[in-house]
């Protein structure tokens, strides 16, 4: 029954009019066919998102329930793990652009994600938004506007995180502060006299404080891979969690899919220190005052679930100069961050343009 569940989430979804490979349209729940526009519904799971429980995971992997075996490419330039739900016939490494070789592809366990937050947008729009991009970007070098970018290029890439619930319950010491404010005399010369006047100093009173705070701890969001190469940059690294959908396969249709390599294990470490830093903010909440000191804090967590979860990233590179620059696109909210060149012309001549502003402004204040 295992091997005939793992078969199936395997199979391709090929199309019943021409037999072509079904692909995810993004922004809508449909599979379609490119080449007949045949389409089928994405049918949700009803019972919504399943939080596993963590311990069982922690301790034997919750007996391999909720895992199956995927196909994966390892990348030997950079070290990423990719899996792809659609036969490509050559590929190349979605982060360094090197070829991978599909008959070094191989099969490995993977805890299945729980949710999944779809692309919202295809592939020529992203080009548009990096276009759109490259256009504003100040002291770029002229021709990097007349650059070509391959739309090809550009590849969905489906991110893996772990994500943390938990009842947090946590004992705290520390120390309240209450602003007071003294007047402080000082002296100062005026029309060549000294005189005395007074200023306003804030001070802090501080007292002893204790207490505990407890609540729940909802979808502590943890990256689960390591890029050690052209890394996700942080600015693009915000999504809407509540529109994640329950796991269907068929929204990776046409898109690749990076395994974790951050074991369960570590990301709860991560998550845990997250939760010590909410429950320190929590503390210093209750406690009140317009400072706080929080010395001591003695936090337990009860009730602990996970899930993994894919989000939507387009990455890609382009060259210039015979350099290679890499951007990154937000698949929900199409924000952009990615490395580009300058032109040191355009910034020599700003540069000098503003000193010869400042000298002038220098020469007529001495006039």
């Amino acid at each position: 029954m295992e091997e005939e569940k793992k078969a199936v989430s395997e199979r391709k979804k090929s199309c019943t009019n021409c037999g072509a490979e079904l692909k995810y349209k993004p922004g809508t729940t449909e599979i379609t066919c490119e080449y007949c526009g045949h389409h089928e519904t994405i049918i949700n799971d009803q019972n919504g998102f399943q939080e596993l429980e963590l311990k069982p995971y922690l301790e034997e992997m919750g007996s391999q329930s909720h895992s199956e075996e995927i196909m994966m490419l390892h990348c030997k330039n950079c070290g990423a793990n990719q899996h792809i739900e659609e036969n490509y016939k050559s590929l190349h490494c979605v982060y360094c652009t090197m070829p991978l070789i599909i008959e070094d592809a191989y099969k490995e366990d993977w805890i299945l994600p729980g949710a999944v937050l779809p692309f919202q947008f295809d592939q020529k729009k992203s080009h548009q938004i990096f276009s759109k991009w490259v256009k504003g970007l100040w002291f770029a070098p002229n021709n990097l506007k007349k650059a070509a970018l391959d739309p090809q290029n550009t590849k969905g890439l489906y991110l893996p995180y772990w994500t943390f619930d938990a009842q947090l319950y946590a004992n705290y010491t520390g120390q309240r502060g209450d602003y007071y404010y003294v007047s402080v005399p000082y002296t100062t010369t005026v029309n060549g006299k000294s005189v005395t006047r007074t200023r306003q100093e804030r001070r802090t009173r501080w007292s002893p404080a204790s207490g505990n705070v407890s609540g729940f701890v909802d979808d502590t969001l943890i990256k689960a891979s390591h890029q050690n190469k052209n890394p996700v940059p942080r600015k693009i690294s915000n999504w809407n969690l509540d529109a994640l959908s329950p796991f269907n396969t068929n929204f990776l249709a046409g898109f690749v899919t990076e395994k974790y390599t951050i074991p369960l294990k570590d990301g709860h470490l991560s998550s845990t220190k997250e939760a010590e830093r909410i429950a320190t903010s929590w503390a210093r909440r209750d406690i009140g005052g317009d400072t706080q000191r929080v010395h001591h804090i003695d936090m337990s967590l009860s009730e602990e679930t996970f899930k993994h979860i894919l989000l939507p990233v387009y990455i890609s590179a382009y060259r210039f100069s015979s350099k290679k620059y890499n951007f990154f696109i937000n698949g929900q909210t199409g924000a952009i961050s990615g490395s580009r060149p300058y032109s040191f012309w355009k910034i020599f001549f700003f540069v000098l343009f503003i000193l010869i502003i400042i000298a002038i402004i220098v020469w007529f204040a001495e006039k």
